[in-house]
């Protein structure tokens, strides 16, 4: 079984999350997950829902503020085994090329 996530956690604030963001991104480490993070948020892969949802509650409650916004969006495979990375190579077999555009390459 795989479990993928798309985790964003952010205090609301004026200005820059980064370091607050950073903490949260940190917090994943003391888990048995593996995660990447984009400008969107951090995706997230566990062994079970169970490893997942503790990591995520470790991100969120390392953000520091009075507000704390939280999206989590779960994939939870409970029938095969597929690799975040997978469903990405999936698309760009369709496409034929990367599932990437640079406006800065034209």
């Amino acid at each position: 079984m795989t479990v993928i996530a798309l985790l964003s956690v952010a205090p609301v604030v004026e200005g820059s999350m980064a370091s607050e963001v950073a903490k949260a991104v940190a917090a994943l480490d003391a888990h048995d997950v593996d995660y990447e993070t984009n400008p969107m948020g951090t995706v997230i892969e566990a062994d079970d829902v169970d490893t997942l949802l503790a990591a995520v509650a470790s991100a969120h409650k390392a953000v520091d503020g009075d507000r704390v916004s939280t999206f989590l969006k779960i994939d939870d495979k409970r029938t095969t085994d597929q690799r975040a990375s997978e469903k990405v190579e999936a698309v760009e077999r369709e496409l034929g090329r990367e599932a990437r555009k640079s406006r800065e390459e034209e």
